[in-house]
């Protein structure tokens, strides 16, 4: 129950961002894949999927320079953007089926098999 009450949640957060009319001020460099828009609330949700701080995907620097591509992490985790839309864009009805969660549920790295029986 708590995992579909998550996937919901997060559905429902990536729909609005998708409806969600375009923030006026500077725009994000370096985006491949993603809209600019509210794309701090897009990676709040990635960040949180994975259980793990920006600084897993993104170079840490003082001041941040979240547009680098130094961590190869980050590539990786474009594929698994692509991914993920190409999945939900097979499904008929329109609908987000499978999220980040879906496989990682707040780790960085799915697991492949189930955990032992108790």
């Amino acid at each position: 129950m708590r995992f579909f009450a998550a996937t919901l949640f997060f559905a429902a957060v990536c729909l609005q961002a998708q409806d969600a009319p375009a923030k006026k001020g500077p725009a994000h460099t370096n985006l491949k894949i993603l809209p600019d828009q509210n794309i701090m609330q897009v990676m709040n949700n990635f960040r949180i999927a994975l259980g793990e701080k920006c600084t897993y995907c993104h170079v840490e620097a003082n001041p941040p320079n979240f547009a680098s591509d130094d961590n190869p992490k980050k590539e990786i985790a474009r594929h698994m953007i692509t991914m993920v839309q190409e999945i939900n864009s097979k499904f008929p009805d329109g609908k987000m089926h499978v999220t980040c969660y879906t496989c990682h549920r707040g780790k960085p790295m799915p697991e492949t098999a189930p955990p032992p029986a108790q």
